[in-house]
């Protein structure tokens, strides 16, 4: 067994990891920190959670992470780094759903998130959490920069494509639609029921935070240079993400070869469904840490690229509990899905 603790406890991704920790046979969970929630009851906060877990949230000190095994951090960008930090010196573990280890260039987070980086010197320690690309480096990581839930998304479905060349990275449009859920509970005027209902908007056009972390860990996984377009829009619903990505095939490319390519990546992996050549719905993957992905080429050699997660599981804390059970040697479906047996991906 190990003991985790989660700050930020009470937010979206927090309530989201508590959920499923409580379902882990492995994992006692410890500690709660917050802020605005210190000294309530978890329960009191999230009715959800009653009959579940009764706990106290506490502010966070170093001298509360005794006998912590790993720590959670499910914080807004720019409040993560000096808890990472000092955790990390506990000889704690942690993983940071925010995106503040995400990028190794300073500059680039200072322009896409707006704030200094305070942990400078940990950037290069920070292993990047995409479950399915980078297991081995996860394996021995002290600190685990869990991915976006955009990136996730996009990554997933690019990714087995451009490491085996089979589609053109000189011009890859993605168009990226998310609940409202991703933003976080800080409350706006553009957020409120009122102004989503009934509406569909993009927003962030040529500025969004995930640009940058895409197109580095594109590059990073496949090995090639790449040029995308990426449009995120906002959907009046609470959560998932749905991805549709647009780029030609390479001559000759058959639609085996794209099949061969999702199995090779991902055959081993259990929270990759392929689809196709059924089209994905976003109402299938709520709830769950699956990634579902489809294609479809058209006769003038264009692709086709769907994929759908869960925001908050996939996206967020989902994919941090499947990167904890790699880290600790646990099956990566614990926590998930107590009675799922040994399969092969789902291909034509």
């Amino acid at each position: 067994m190990i003991n985790v603790g989660i700050v930020g406890a009470a937010g979206y991704s927090g309530v989201e990891l508590i959920k499923l920790l409580l379902n882990h046979s492995e994992v006692n969970i410890v500690k709660l920190f917050g802020n605005s929630s210190v000294g309530n009851i978890i329960e009191e906060i999230h009715p959800s959670l009653r009959g579940m877990i009764s706990m106290k949230v506490e502010k966070f000190e170093l001298n509360a992470l005794e006998g912590v095994d790993l720590i959670f951090v499910a914080l807004p960008s720019g409040q993560a780094m000096n808890i990472v930090a000092q955790s990390l010196q506990t000889g704690c573990k942690v993983i940071d759903l925010g995106g503040d280890f995400r990028l190794r260039n300073v500059n680039e987070y200072l322009k896409y998130y707006k704030h200094e980086h305070a942990a400078v010197e940990l950037l290069s320690e920070a292993v990047y959490g995409l479950s399915e690309w980078n297991k081995e480096a996860i394996q021995s990581a002290s600190l685990v920069a869990n991915p976006g839930c955009y990136p996730t998304s996009i990554l997933l479905a690019l990714l087995p494509l451009l490491s085996e060349k089979l589609i053109d990275e000189s011009f890859i449009s993605i168009v990226s639609y998310s609940g409202t859920s991703g933003a976080g509970k800080s409350a706006t005027a553009n957020m409120i029921f009122s102004e989503v209902n009934e509406s569909v908007r993009a927003y962030k056009v040529g500025n969004h935070q995930h640009i940058p972390e895409i197109k580095q860990y594109l590059e990073q996984f496949s090995g090639t240079a790449v040029k995308f377009s990426f449009v995120p829009h906002l959907l009046p619903i609470t959560r998932g993400i749905y991805t549709t990505i647009q780029t030609k095939v390479k001559t000759a490319v058959s639609e085996d070869n794209i099949y061969d390519a999702y199995s090779s990546s991902y055959g081993s992996f259990p929270f990759i469904r392929m689809i196709a050549p059924e089209i994905p719905e976003m109402k299938d993957v709520i709830n769950t840490n699956f990634c579902d992905i489809s294609f479809k080429i058209s006769d003038e050699g264009t692709i086709a690229l769907f994929s759908t997660i869960d925001n908050l599981v996939k996206g967020a804390a989902g994919q941090a509990i499947q990167n904890m059970n790699i880290i600790f040697g646990f099956p990566q479906t614990e926590g998930f899905l107590t009675c799922m047996k040994k399969r092969s991906l789902l291909i034509k």
